[in-house]
């Protein structure tokens, strides 16, 4: 390229051979773009883990009103809180095939717009079956949401497991808190209806298609195969999945299902009856909603720590451990004293729910390649969401029959001793594709 230089002194212009290089400014172009994506994608990733929560965190708040509103009795009322491990389970396993044929950027933006539409719709659906349905078509979008975002984080941030699952994780917890605490005096606020009380959770789910939206054009974010193109906008390498990958013959993505299986079981207990538990022990509406509230919220700083301290460690078991001992001393609280120590119950079973996190982080550490994540994401979250369906039925069945809480508490406290040993089995520095390759 040439370029004309003007001289200070005569005003005069002369043309200098001075060539600057077209390469040097491509190089920037592509980085710029690579920075703006980069950032888009961050965004795209907090705000769809803002709405992993709310549509369930929301309903455990207003249980009682919804379930008078629509006649449910206690076993109902207990289906309801199975569904989201089941839609997790069935449309869980989807989440990769889909992906591979629209790109994880479409697959996510389109489970956003499901959360949207199912948030809207089951407030107003004016009958159980109608609410299930919604509720339904708002878990689809969370399922594929949590599965394809260890394999995005894995693919686009290969070096930064650990810390990207943790703003992940911290994101999902305030999400779920914040829903927890702000349900009920919204829905004060709004005339005391319930169903407005639900139906504004959809504002913030409809703000998270939005970064997705780039992804869906370019169909670039992120590959479960690893033969698309790149966040910079390169062609990546491809990564072919390892010939005869069969997950099922691995132990440790076993144990990482059956771990995730029981502690997604506690917390959908928790996120589904812990407000009725304080509320049955004389704590009023607006506070049982704030201690769910607390212990969703000890997610939030904890959710960023531990996969950052487990991406450091060789073996998760004593996070494992830590945890469960948390979980076991905060079901024994609720028994003997669910009013008077209710804050201290609460903090202990939001350490617990961290098990959340370190499962997630242990999916992206425990494979090699990001075919071999998506694999082990999909089997691990479906295979432990559907085990974790009778447990929330489960407990619906016996407080409606025992008339206490006693026998579902000893349920929830004998449920944590397999989640340690599983738990320690899965934390083992173990790699998939060794054990699942034939």
């Amino acid at each position: 390229m040439i370029v004309r230089m003007a001289s200070e002194e005569s005003g005069t212009t002369t043309s200098a051979p001075i060539r600057v290089s077209e390469g040097k400014r491509v190089d920037a172009g592509v980085s710029a773009t690579r920075a703006w994506r980069t950032r888009l994608l961050v965004i795209g990733i907090v705000l769809s883990a803002l709405n992993l929560r709310p549509a369930i965190t929301s309903l455990g708040a207003l249980l009682e009103e919804v379930r008078d509103g629509l006649g449910m009795s206690g076993s109902v009322a207990g289906l309801l809180t199975s569904v989201p491990p089941l839609c997790f389970a069935v449309f869980g396993v989807m989440a990769p095939r889909l992906a591979r044929r629209f790109g994880p950027g479409a697959v996510v933006c389109a489970g956003m717009a499901a959360i949207t539409a199912g948030l809207v719709v089951r407030p107003y659906a004016g009958n159980t079956a109608g609410f299930l349905a919604a509720s339904a078509l708002a878990l689809m979008g969370i399922a594929v949401g949590n599965v394809l975002m260890p394999v995005i984080v894995k693919r686009w941030f290969p070096d930064r497991v650990g810390s990207m699952t943790g703003l992940y994780s911290m994101a999902l917890a305030l999400g779920t808190s914040l829903a927890a605490a702000l349900t009920v005096p919204m829905t004060d606020a709004l005339d005391g209806r319930w169903q407005y009380g639900l139906a504004v959770w959809a504002a913030p789910a409809a703000a998270a298609v939005l970064p997705w939206i780039a992804f869906v054009r370019a169909r670039d974010a992120g590959s479960t195969d690893g033969d698309t193109a790149s966040p910079d906008g390169d062609t990546a390498s491809a990564r072919v999945e390892p010939d005869g990958l069969r997950i099922t013959r691995s132990r440790t993505a076993w144990a990482l299902a059956v771990f995730f299986g029981l502690q997604a079981t506690a917390a959908y207990i928790t996120m589904g009856w812990m407000a009725q538990i304080f509320r049955d022990a004389g704590v009023p509406a607006g506070t049982a909603g704030v201690l769910l509230a607390v212990t969703m919220v000890m997610g939030v700083p904890l959710a960023f720590v531990i996969p950052r301290l487990a991406a450091r460690l060789p073996h998760q078991g004593p996070i494992v451990i830590a945890l469960g001992v948390c979980g076991l001393a905060g079901y024994a609280g609720l028994y003997w004293a669910p009013a008077g120590g209710a804050w201290t119950w609460a903090v202990l079973l939001g350490i617990s729910n961290c098990a959340f996190p370190l499962a997630l982080t242990m999916v992206g550490m425990r494979a090699r390649t990001g075919a071999g994540v998506a694999k082990l994401s999909a089997f691990a979250q479906s295979t432990g969401y559907l085990l974790s369906i009778p447990g929330p039925l489960l407990v619906g069945v016996l407080y409606q029959h025992s008339g206490g809480w006693g026998l579902p508490l000893a349920l929830m406290a004998g449920l944590m001793v397999p989640q340690i040993a599983v738990g320690v089995l899965a934390g083992r520095d173990r790699i998939v594709e060794d054990e699942a390759t034939r």
